[in-house]
């Protein structure tokens, strides 16, 4: 019954670890029942990250390495295809509208089941990156950490818009790295019009929601998202996923218990997972379908119970 849709490899992801296949060793040995492989999309090269310049890469080496993993994905699904239903995505990064053009000819090459719609970028900068380059991205939001917020929602509304992603990833990134990561949101008027907006827009196309536990695994008290908008989606008729963003084998179902724990406060009473079908009619995600499972029922399976604190 666990799954994860949203997971990274240090085969093909420089900041993550350990190989693809040991990744899925160690997705099997934790009984997952549906893993999806989304390692990021290649960037062009105007947004190669520090360390991809010091090793010499360009946006071609990035193209190359995410060539390598479709194959490579692909192989494994195959291989470990009576053990697990493992998916194979992307994690797309929206960073400008030119982003779209860059996207679609990344759909054009590759076959996808899933993919996640992220923003990881405002105004061409990093936010999830350094302490550092929120502040540079701040500054050019008028240094001002609410209309920072205002911009990566409105950012995060073009991708919608653009892409009508299946899944949103880690919709409130953006207060990662702020000063106070855990503050409310809806005491800003005009950045929770905005996140009201994207998330009636993504309840419309029929997009799901990850509850993703890296923010717990990075110090933060409530998941990606938070208690104030899970709600919001919730009361929206919003569905959520469960995804643990892992980005090596010791992270895979990472706080996975504190997440049901949170669920089951905010009201969420099921938890929607993505499997191969043929029947699927969603151009979106091409023969997957969407079924769901109910939180009350999750925590009384062995993995989640084995995750329960004593």
């Amino acid at each position: 019954m666990p799954y994860s849709h949203h997971s990274h490899s240090g085969e093909f992801c420089g900041h993550a670890q350990d190989t693809l296949k040991a990744i899925i060793d160690a997705a099997v040995e934790k009984k997952m029942q549906v893993f999806a492989l989304t390692e990021h999309m290649p960037r062009e090269q105007q947004d190669l990250y520090s360390e991809e310049i010091n090793l010499g890469y360009s946006d071609e080496t990035l193209l190359d390495i995410f060539r390598s993993y479709y194959a490579e994905a692909r192989r494994l699904q195959a291989l470990y295809a009576s053990e697990i239903d493992i998916l194979i995505g992307t994690e797309i990064d929206w960073i400008r509208p030119s982003s779209k053009d860059f996207i679609e000819d990344l759909f054009s090459n590759f076959g996808f089941e899933v993919f996640i719609g992220s923003v990881h970028h405002v105004h061409g900068i990093p936010i999830d990156y350094s302490a550092k380059l929120f502040a540079d991205a701040r500054r050019l939001s008028g240094n001002s950490t609410e209309k920072l917020f205002e911009d990566y929602f409105d950012l995060q509304y073009e991708m919608l818009k653009a892409l009508k992603p299946p899944i949103v990833g880690h919709f409130d990134l953006i207060r990662l790295k702020c000063e106070d990561p855990n503050m409310s949101f809806a005491t800003m008027q005009g950045v929770w019009q905005r996140i009201h907006r994207n998330l009636a827009f993504t309840v419309s196309y029929g997009g799901v929601v990850e509850l993703n536990s890296a923010a717990l695994r990075k110090g933060l008290d409530e998941p990606y998202p938070n208690g104030e908008i899970s709600k919001k989606f919730l009361n929206l008729g919003g569905r959520f996923t469960l995804s643990d963003d892992s980005h090596g084998i010791g992270q895979i179902g990472s706080h996975y218990w504190e997440v049901l724990r949170f669920a089951e406060e905010v009201g969420i009473t099921k938890i929607s997972y993505f499997e191969r079908a043929p029947a699927s009619k969603d151009s979106r995600s091409p023969g997957v379908t969407i079924r769901s499972t109910a939180v009350s029922r999750m925590q009384s399976h062995p993995f989640f119970a084995s995750c329960k604190p004593i």
